[in-house]
């Protein structure tokens, strides 16, 4: 797993080694060992997946009293994810990182 730095310090690109033949190809989505490895010590709880037709804007999320990690992928196409930094008092308040995602990279975020 290789770990990309965005211009937010807390937001990580992540590219996984793709091992590829003529079956296809096999990646790690997640390693909690390999992801703690990387820095991310982040307990991750739940698995949620969507569906969206091309030109769909999904929302911004944002928990105030019970803050998440988020772990963001692809599977068919690409898609521009963007995070905002709204913690107020950040150096990087008001910044923001984005990342393309793709199934042909399994790239995540």
């Amino acid at each position: 797993m290789q770990k990309l730095i965005t211009s937010i310090p807390d937001v990580f690109e992540l590219r996984p080694k793709i091992f590829r033949d003529e079956r296809g190809s096999f990646s790690e989505t997640y390693h909690s060992v390999k992801y703690a490895e990387l820095g991310i010590t982040d307990t991750f709880v739940q698995d949620n997946q969507s569906i969206s037709k091309k030109g769909t804007l999904r929302g911004f999320h944002y928990q105030l009293h019970k803050p998440q990690a988020k772990l963001c992928r692809v599977v068919q196409g690409e898609a521009l994810d963007v995070a905002v930094d709204v913690r107020v008092g950040s150096p990087t308040f008001g910044k923001w990182a984005a990342v393309v995602l793709s199934a042909e990279l399994q790239n995540q975020i």
